[in-house]
């Protein structure tokens, strides 16, 4: 995801552009054709505000930081592609967001309307119903938004709601999308299945003209117990009755101020409700007038504006009507077991709490009793249907239309004209766009709103459709208007066209999008909406083939939480600055000599837990910190930055430099050695290379006998070394785990602990003959070429020494075109991601650990080869295993004849007549298939292996 031009480039930025950055140079290196852009999110809000802080031009403002984090950003090893950056704050741009916004007009999808909106009077513009946290707080702000009356535009993305939640089972097939990301958008989408049914209204207000009240209820089991009726503060009758009753307009007034969890009601005065189950059944209590209250619980735009109060089946409705009316009782109608009658709930008694399963209609209720509940809304449909009622199954959805209408200026301008005689006309797509006025700074010293307003000369225009005088729309466009197609853009950032046809349908949709959980329901949603509209044009009619599903794969990484330093007494944050840290492990509170309270949380200001990458670069090189951030977490969980870890990943990265100098090889060997052209060229066709050269020896000398192996190639691998065979199949498997990490679970903090693993086996590797350099070299080129997408840097630099120090340059014609150019050649990038060996790692995976026990205790583990077909039976599975065993450095310790320690612990000098690296009358057992070797004394208990698992 395209960044917001901050200004500063955070520890967030740099996990998440880490991460995209590196499997991007990963499908580099397979040979793709990547399309890894950038561009910027200029627009909005923030932009604005800080500008009006500073008292300069917004576009000002924004085009410095974009600067800034530019360089940063240059600073962190990443590899974008530069040429088609772009910025949705451009006319070369944002005259395309005004196209598809007259695309969505010409359809019908774009309208004005006036509504009840969301104010949030610190910025001063209305936010969409997605900008509103769960407190009703603005979610830039954290002003409590305020509910007012504007004509606003907004898209209908209601007409798509059905295949944005229909084709989220697409998205979390194989795990393409994280189910997170699914869930949340399925419950904003809030589906809902259930029965809509009218109650009439009772009033003694001759002047009210009222209908019956609409309701929506996806527990109509539940009708029997229904005791009020709670309507919304923009309800038609509240707002009727509103012009009379002084003290209903006193209680709206005061109504926007009241808590988000407010169970704040009013009672309309001589206003009831009729329960329409009253005409198919008598008593039960459902024939009793309804109490009609104004709730501010109840949204404007759930149902019709009006719920029916069930206390005692929904918890929110019990709260209500215990807060207006705390002393009746609650009647129960639903029961867990069938055939029941319950008690009503009593306030203050300790089973006053609702019952808001599913279960079965209480026996007390005639015609109904014992129905489970689901059958019960059968029934009663059907029953109030043949009684002539307004009833009928349908379903709800929680997703409102989308409104775009911002009154500030820094966005794109609405394409749309106010004309007295046509009312509201398109801009003429020749006229695109409708750039913003070019306002000196002093518009924007201390002032909120929206500048547009008071352009006069801006505003004024002529229509064009009649000539007359007009006006210009003066609210912009919510900035998620922009980021909701950008990706397009990319593919042709400098068509005439919103994009090219062709283009985008080679192009789209992207592979790989990486951004953070937060967007799930704003920028996800809106993107889906706007693609699977395009789909629907010309523009991309290629489209309908995914459902205009702009996202094949989606990734969302966790936030970045700095360490965090506060008084254990006070709960006081302290600054870094407070605090002792010589002893990192045990840090001292320098002014009180306490120790603080560490913990890693959200970073922030107030917490003094920032972390500025550009210093953390600075320090320890681009690619340290890249591999750092990599290591320390799972892509998506949360990462704890502690910085006290770097130098472990530093000193990796520099041995794997050192062994870059090959320091396997003699010294008199390494310009001798010519590298293949092949690099991925099979361990067969290199150790037959090797024998045509004289380095590879033949295991054992046959004297002209026939091989006693069943293939050539298994003749060859037995010319390894154990240590050889290691090194080798160890390598092999890396670089099978690391290419799944990189293309299917994208584990990237265990890739870098594979290469660490591998880097050591390297090391470790001891030269056995010739032949270890050799596939010592190959293991250090595939690691180098495993490690290119991380740590590019060290990478490009490890490749040139390994060449530098053996015969130059490869080859003249690298595998892939080279992407990057190095002065010591053709770049590490040129030569492709390494291919595993599967042949070879069947051929090599011969070996098992196997742990030597006496009478149960263990004494050592050593590698021996697996069991061959041919060894058969228990006696002889066992005499392998010891044979095995016996070759070994620890085994000839133990077990050679009348020098090892078992030997002198039995004070036998005669062998078993079965076994004879073993005293006589001692036991052998083998299990788990030679895995475990136990010799047992004769003290022991005999045939048992002791302390087997």
């Amino acid at each position: 995801m395209f960044p917001y031009p901050s200004g500063t480039l955070h520890l967030g930025h740099l996990r998440v552009y880490t991460i995209s950055d590196v499997l991007a140079r990963f499908k580099h290196m397979q040979g793709y054709h990547v399309l890894h852009p950038i561009g910027w999110d200029a627009f909005g809000l923030p932009a604005e505000n800080a500008a009006i802080e500073r008292g300069v031009h917004p576009e000002k403002w924004t085009l410095h930081n974009i600067q800034a984090m530019k360089a940063q950003m240059m600073a962190m090893g990443g590899q974008w592609d530069w040429d088609r950056e772009l910025r949705t704050c451009d006319p070369d741009f944002y005259q395309h967001t005004q196209r598809i916004f007259l695309m969505l007009h010409e359809r019908g999808l774009a309208y004005q309307a006036e509504s009840m909106v969301n104010y949030d009077p610190v910025d001063k513009t209305v936010l969409a119903n997605e900008q509103v946290d769960a407190k009703g707080c603005s979610w830039r702000s954290g002003a409590k938004v305020q509910k007012i009356m504007l004509k606003q535009w907004f898209l209908k993305i209601k007409e798509f709601q059905e295949p944005l939640l229909k084709d989220l089972d697409a998205l979390a097939e194989n795990g393409s999308w994280p189910e997170r990301v699914l869930a949340m958008q399925r419950n904003w989408l809030g589906r809902s299945e259930g029965t809509e049914l009218c109650f009439d209204i009772q009033t003694e207000h001759p002047e009210a003209k009222v209908k019956p009240v609409e309701v929506f209820t996806t527990r109509a089991d539940t009708l029997f117990g229904v005791q009020y009726i709670a309507l919304s503060l923009n309800h038609p009758i509240v707002q009727e009755i509103a012009k009379q009753d002084e003290a209903l307009g006193a209680f709206l007034q005061r109504a926007p101020d009241f808590p988000p969890d407010s169970r704040e009601g009013y009672l309309l005065p001589n206003v009831t409700a009729r329960n329409p189950v009253s005409t198919i059944l008598n008593g039960n209590g459902v024939s009793e007038p309804l109490p009609v209250y104004v709730a501010p619980y109840v949204l404007d735009d759930y149902g019709s504006g009006a719920v029916m109060g069930v206390p005692g089946h929904d918890t929110r409705d019990h709260a209500f009507w215990r807060a207006n009316a705390p002393n009746s009782t609650i009647k129960v109608v639903i029961t867990a077991k069938a055939n029941h009658t319950p008690r009503p709930l009593i306030a203050g008694a300790k089973n006053d709490k609702p019952m808001v399963r599913k279960g079965f209609v209480a026996a007390n209720i005639n015609g109904f009793a014992g129905l489970p509940s689901d059958q019960a809304v059968e029934e009663i449909v059907t029953r109030l249907q043949q009684s002539g009622q307004p009833i009928e199954k349908t379903e709800n959805w929680r997703l409102r239309d989308w409104l775009i209408s911002r009154q500030r200026y820094w966005g794109t301008p609405i394409p749309i004209i106010h004309c007295n005689s046509c009312g509201p006309v398109p801009v003429p797509d020749d006229d695109l766009p409708v750039e913003l006025p070019n306002l000196p700074d002093r518009y924007f010293q201390g002032k909120t709103g929206n500048p547009l307003a008071e352009d006069v000369k801006w505003k004024k225009t002529l229509c064009p459709k009649c000539g007359s005088s007009a006006e210009r729309e003066t609210d912009t466009m919510d900035t998620f208007m922009d980021s909701s197609w950008y990706f397009f853009k990319f593919l042709t950032p400098k068509d005439k066209s919103p994009f090219g046809s062709a283009e985008v349908d080679h192009g789209m949709p992207v592979d790989l999008y990486v951004g953070g959980v937060e967007h799930a329901i704003l920028h996800l949603l809106y993107a889906r909406f706007i693609s699977k509209f395009l789909s629907t044009t010309p523009l991309w009619q290629q489209g309908r083939l995914v459902q205009g599903e702009p996202f094949k794969k989606l990734i969302t990484q966790g936030m970045v939480h700095g360490k965090t330093y506060s008084d254990p007494d006070t709960g006081r944050f302290l600054n870094p600055a407070e605090v002792d840290k010589t002893n990192p492990s045990a840090p001292v509170i320098i002014s009180s000599g306490l120790a603080p309270k560490v913990s890693f949380e959200k970073m922030s200001k107030s917490k003094y837990n920032g972390v500025d990458p550009g210093k953390t670069i600075a320090l320890y090189g681009a690619d340290v910190t890249r591999a750092h951030m990599l290591f320390q977490a799972p892509v998506s969980d949360i990462l704890e930055w502690d910085e006290t870890s770097i130098t472990g990943v530093q000193r990796w990265l520099a041995r794997v430099l050192e062994i870059s100098n090959a320091p396997f090889f003699p010294p008199h060997l390494p310009k001798t050695f010519k590298p293949p052209n092949d690099l991925d060229q099979p361990l067969i066709h290199i150790l037959a290379s090797l024998r045509h050269s004289g380095a590879l020896k033949p295991a054992t000398p046959t004297h002209g006998k026939p091989s006693p192996f069943e293939t050539a190639e298994e003749e060859l691998i037995s010319c390894l070394k154990l240590p050889e065979q290691k090194l080798w199949l160890k390598t092999q498997e890396t670089i099978a785990s690391v290419h799944k990490s990189y293309s299917e679970t994208y584990s990237l903090n265990t890739i870098v602990s594979d290469l660490m693993s591998l880097t050591n086996t390297i090391e470790a590797a001891p030269h056995s003959s010739a032949v270890t350099p050799h596939l010592a070299w190959h293991a250090t080129a595939h690691l180098l070429r495993m490690l290119a997408p991380i740590a590019p840097a060290v990478a490009e630099e490890g490749w040139e020494t390994l060449h530098k120090r053996t015969s130059g340059p490869i080859a003249e014609n690298p595998k892939h075109h080279p992407l990057l150019r190095h002065n010591g050649g053709p770049s590490i990038f040129a030569w492709g991601f390494p291919s595993a060996d599967p042949d070879s790692i069947r051929l090599l995976d011969t070996t098992m650990t196997c742990v030597f026990q006496v009478d149960g205790k263990r004494k050592f583990e050593v590698e021996i080869w697996k069991k061959p077909p041919s060894v058969t039976g228990e006696t002889e599975t066992r005499r392998w295993v010891l044979d095995q065993v016996a070759e070994t450095e620890r085994g000839r310790e133990w077990l050679e004849r009348g020098e090892g320690k078992l030997w002198k612990i039995s004070g036998v000098a005669d062998p078993h007549p079965d076994y004879i690296h073993v005293p006589e009358s001692w036991q052998v057992v083998a299990a788990s298939g030679g895995r475990i070797l136990n010799v047992v004394s004769p003290r022991g208990k005999a045939g048992k292996a002791g302390g087997l698992p």
